[in-house]
């Protein structure tokens, strides 16, 4: 096994990206199971809180803001850990998930009641440990690639874990067709129990991979909390990716499962189609940063999202049902596509940052500045989308998205 090991040569794109003293197999491995995981956990979390639990949009934004306090408190939580690998801090993200994962496929044999509590319960338990993993997944990812190989590296790796979303969303279709040639319908619960299951036990299997990674990355102590004054456009920046980011999150599936009934196989393969776009326009994303730079990429990411949200609040105004139906099902798609281009701001802070170290401090402050306006929008987004209508709620995105242009157009380049 030795020798096979040893002639084993790495594929010559990866080679081209990957620092030839790092080992990668191990470290993508994790991101396969994960990704499929997620794939199956995300195809049928919409519909089991709508079909299931009966959610409605108000209640929706108030688990999700919920959902979302473990990102808003992650500077706190990592602080725990500043003297952890990087390594570390992410087998202890993804058992964290893990743990989540087994609790939410146990309360589905709860009363009611008690399985909305728990269930609520156990997505923030599985988003503290998925918040945790993504800074130091992202660190991890630059950290093994060549010095002028970031954005690759960071696409590669979203692209990976893209092809595990797209196994799980087929996963999920696969269960829902076979169910329902045997009588099963989507308000039964039989369906999200095998599907909870098979999750349950990849990301079981993942945070087992993950014991296994050797700490080759970052070990020296960070500073428990790190604020830097160099970084404040990238903090503004993260403020408003929280906010127009929630919206997507929280209230565009939810569009389509509580507007327009989109069942979970209808849902499976929409994520599935995102996945697999995704999974492509990574990389070239990717090396869209590295070639044109991050700056240009987060002006025309911020632009192509102002249509998104215009499309997502007025397409039922403008069309007949069925039309907007596929318009939203297409602009779902594009939203998808285009949130990758957040890995630019990860590029910034890696231009700008003094050392390796203050990369992974810098990011974790970030996602918490970020979500300060995540939970907020997650709780006023469902009341403002039963006040005042989806039109409102989407045109204040566009409005952010906007706002976020300019300011992406004042970062200065020069020198970094």
């Amino acid at each position: 096994m030795n020798t096979i090991n040893k002639k084993w040569k790495r594929p010559q794109f990866l080679d081209n990206i990957y620092r030839h003293d790092m080992k990668i197999g191990r470290f993508l491995s994790v991101l396969v199971l994960f990704g499929i995981a997620i794939g199956l956990k995300h195809g049928v979390q919409n519909n089991y809180l709508s079909d299931i639990l009966h959610v409605d949009p108000n209640q929706r934004g108030i688990i999700d803001a919920f959902r979302e306090l473990p990102g808003l408190l992650l500077i706190f939580i990592l602080a725990l850990m500043y003297r952890f690998a990087d390594s570390k801090i992410f087998k202890v993200g993804i058992g964290l998930m893990a743990a989540g994962m087994i609790g939410i496929l146990l309360t589905t044999s709860a009363e009611m009641f008690m399985t909305t509590i728990l269930v609520v319960i156990f997505l923030v338990l599985f988003s503290t440990g998925e918040h945790i993993i993504m800074p130091v997944r992202s660190t991890i990812a630059m950290e093994l690639a060549k010095k002028d190989k970031t954005g690759a590296s960071l696409g590669i790796s979203a692209s990976i874990s893209q092809l595990g979303n797209i196994v799980g969303f087929l996963i999920v279709i696969g269960v829902f067709f076979i169910l329902g040639r045997f009588g099963y319908s989507r308000i039964d619960i039989t369906g999200y129990r095998i599907v909870f299951g098979i999750a349950t036990t990849l990301i079981v299997a993942a945070a087992l991979t993950a014991a296994a990674l050797k700490e080759t990355t970052l070990k020296a102590p960070r500073q428990r909390l790190y604020f830097a004054k160099k970084y404040t456009k990238y903090y503004i920046m993260e403020t408003f990716y929280g906010a127009r980011k929630q919206i997507f999150l929280t209230f565009g599936p939810y569009v389509l499962v509580f507007k327009y009934n989109a069942d979970p196989s209808v849902m499976s393969l929409l994520f599935a189609v995102c996945a697999l776009f995704c999974m492509l326009c990574s990389p070239l994303i990717g090396r869209l940063i590295d070639k044109v730079g991050f700056k240009a990429v987060m002006i025309g990411d911020t632009l192509i999202l102002i249509v998104v949200c215009l499309l997502y609040g007025f397409a039922h105004r403008i069309f007949p049902i069925h039309i907007a139906f596929i318009i939203v099902c297409v602009n779902f798609i594009l939203d998808q596509v285009i949130s990758v281009a957040s890995m630019a701001n990860n590029v910034y802070v890696r231009r700008i940052s003094s050392n390796k170290e203050e990369v992974t401090a810098t990011l974790s402050t970030g996602i918490s500045v970020n979500h300060v306006f995540s939970v907020l929008i997650a709780l006023l987004g469902g009341f403002i989308w039963i006040t005042f209508g989806i039109e409102t709620l989407f045109t204040l995105s566009a409005i952010l998205g906007l706002i976020s242009s300019i300011f992406a157009a004042t970062i200065k380049t020069k020198n970094i």
